[in-house]
């Protein structure tokens, strides 16, 4: 057997398990650990500016690829607390993400030494398995334990907190003999994927909802071979868009309350069978459940068992991998469309496509200052199908999911149920991370953008280029838009003149307060401010070579109007549009299908 520091034995699990890219920053408690990196080789490590920051950037990775866990690293005490909203995020999408805290000596732990917090219990209820490790001898298992927690059933985050002592001690460890556990993913029979297809053919108007478990599972070729199999729509949820391009003849769009296509809910509404597989029925997905569920029969497909059920009794449930139980699933339907007895869907996917092609947004304005609608039309003539997006919560991210086009899984990169203000920008460096050489592009409000901004000197100082679009209102929109229930516009206002950006004549941007362009290029980053739609083209291309030249995050500003309200609402047949419908194919240039084919 082989001596070495705890520390050394957990570092060679890390690579041994695959587990080879961390984000963080050292501090004393964690130093051995950082040793223990420095000596082994195997791991790339990426200097963050906030732990915080750090754990963003780990979610950001696993989500850039089937199999990707990003790991978070971090000292004693602040750093473990300043994890937990990215433990949030992580658990709320279930997603694996192993974060890893530095802790005062063992002897320390309840004399209130410095920094020491009982970081393990405050991370319980957002991990997997949070577990202070007492003894240098139990490391090896207690990361054994993580990453089989981390893969197995829903997938999600762990914490593992070292005291400095226990990373000091020295233990017996063979990392050749050591292997992984097994990873057990319960997976639906063929008594249920029969049940399940006799429920679905014995429906006129059945609908797929696509989960992001299809993604978690790199099932989406097998969500596109059931859907064509069968010849129905697919409804993507936010979490699962991109299992099917948007361009797809069977893609429906998504449906929802904020983050929805006019067409999708319409869709929805005219269905009487929705097969859910690795949703969990979002409350932005459903609205209520009464007209969510009226008329309609529901099968729930989830690895989580206590899933079914939680939001609604679906009149069928199947606990199950959803890669394991679309390949059920695809076994009885195959069999069936070569006898001849699956029912021909095509007339209500015709239907499905129709109100796709005509329920559609107005995009094509000209105002200046510039509406949001505009940005996004051009983002979608700017980039191409292999783009990767990224992006949180407010206005921003429920404009871009309305108007943006989606073409592939793992090309919407979004924190959908937490929303943490902030994730976006460090988010983005660790899907650069995770995908080299790739198209990504991150999409924020100017407030989501303040939070974290410091991350962008992580960007400038590894070279982990991508373009960031702020599309700024100098206001707090989401939450603006929200009040005007309240009859009240209190405390979301972000503008201001600042006395270091003199007054522009003729300039929209006067008094929007924060200079991005300023703040970015201070941070080694380049920066572009357009102020007319004319322009935007012109700025997404001079981004993209800035990118290849600086190889460093690329900010382009889009100063828009102070005031915008989104299409949102309460139940799928309620949602108030706010502003212009498309009427014909000028009013909506970018969308899948054009108005002119009608």
């Amino acid at each position: 057997m082989t001596r070495m520091r705890a520390a050394d034995a957990a570092v060679a699990i890390l690579v041994k398990e695959g587990a080879i890219e961390a984000f963080g920053l050292p501090g004393a408690a964690i130093n051995p650990f950082y040793s223990a990196m420095r000596a082994n080789g195997g791991i790339r490590h990426t200097l963050a500016r906030h732990v915080e920051g750090a754990a963003h950037m780990a979610d950001g990775y696993t989500r850039a690829a089937d199999g990707n866990i990003g790991v978070c690293i971090g000292t004693s005490g602040p750093a473990g607390t300043d994890m937990i909203t990215g433990l949030y995020a992580a658990w709320a999408d279930s997603l694996p993400i192993l974060c890893i805290t530095g802790q005062a000596p063992v002897a320390k732990l309840h004399k209130e030494d410095f920094q020491a917090v009982d970081i393990e219990t405050i991370a319980k209820p957002l991990t997997k398995m949070a577990m202070t490790v007492m003894e240098g001898a139990q490391v090896p298992g207690a990361f054994q334990k993580a990453f089989q927690l981390m893969r197995e059933g829903r997938p999600g985050p762990v914490l593992i907190d070292l005291p400095i002592d226990v990373q000091q001690t020295e233990i017996e460890f063979d990392i050749d003999a050591y292997e992984p556990l097994p990873i057990a993913r319960p997976a639906a029979s063929r008594r249920q994927a029969e049940k399940a297809i006799d429920m679905l053919t014995a429906s006129m108007h059945p609908v797929i909802v696509a989960g992001g478990g299809i993604i978690n599972a790199g099932a989406s070729a097998q969500l596109i071979e059931f859907a064509e199999v069968l010849g129905i729509p697919v409804i993507p949820t936010l979490m699962g868009w991109g299992t099917i391009p948007d361009d797809h003849e069977l893609n429906a769009g998504m449906a929802g309350l904020q983050t929805s296509h006019r067409y999708a809910n319409a869709t929805l509404l005219a269905s009487d069978f929705v097969i859910g597989i690795g949703n969990r029925w979002a409350n932005r997905h459903t609205g209520s459940v009464d007209k969510y569920t009226e008329g309609r029969t529901f099968v729930h497909v989830d690895i989580e068992p206590t899933q079914i059920g939680r939001v609604f009794a679906p009149d069928f449930g199947i606990v199950s991998d959803a890669g394991a139980a679309l390949d059920a699933f695809l076994e009885v339907a195959r069999e069936r469309s070569m006898s001849g007895t699956l029912p021909d869907y095509s007339g209500w996917a015709g239907e499905s496509r129709d109100r796709k092609a005509t329920l559609q947004r107005k995009t094509h304005y000209d105002d200046v200052p510039m509406k949001p609608q505009r940005v996004y039309e051009e983002m979608n003539r700017a980039f191409g199908k292999d783009t990767t997006y990224v992006t949180t919560i407010g206005l921003s991210q429920i404009a871009g999911a309305q108007l943006l086009h989606v073409f592939g899984p793992r090309k919407w990169i979004n924190a959908a149920q937490a929303g943490p203000l902030g994730w976006t920008g460090p988010a983005a460096l660790g899907v650069v991370r995770g995908k080299p050489g790739e198209t990504v592009v991150a999409l924020s409000g100017d407030y989501d953008f303040q939070f974290m901004i410091e991350e962008l000197a992580v960007g400038a100082q590894h070279k982990l280029p991508y373009i960031h679009v702020v599309v700024n209102n100098s206001y707090l929109g989401l939450i603006r838009q929200a009040q005007r229930g309240f009859e009240m516009d209190f405390e979301v206002s972000l503008a201001f003149e600042n006395i270091n950006s003199p007054h522009v004549e003729g300039s929209t941007a006067n008094g929007y307060g924060v200079d991005h362009v300023k703040v970015a290029e201070g941070l080694g980053c380049r920066a572009i401010r357009v102020e007319r739609p004319e322009d935007l083209a012109a700025a997404f291309a001079e981004a993209q070579s800035l990118i290849d030249q600086y190889q460093v995050p690329v900010v382009v500003e889009a100063i828009l109007e102070r005031v915008t309200n989104i299409p949102m609402g309460t139940e799928l047949d309620n949602v108030n549009e706010f502003g212009a419908l498309a009427v014909n194919p000028e009013d909506a240039p970018t969308a899948i299908l054009s108005l002119a084919k009608v």
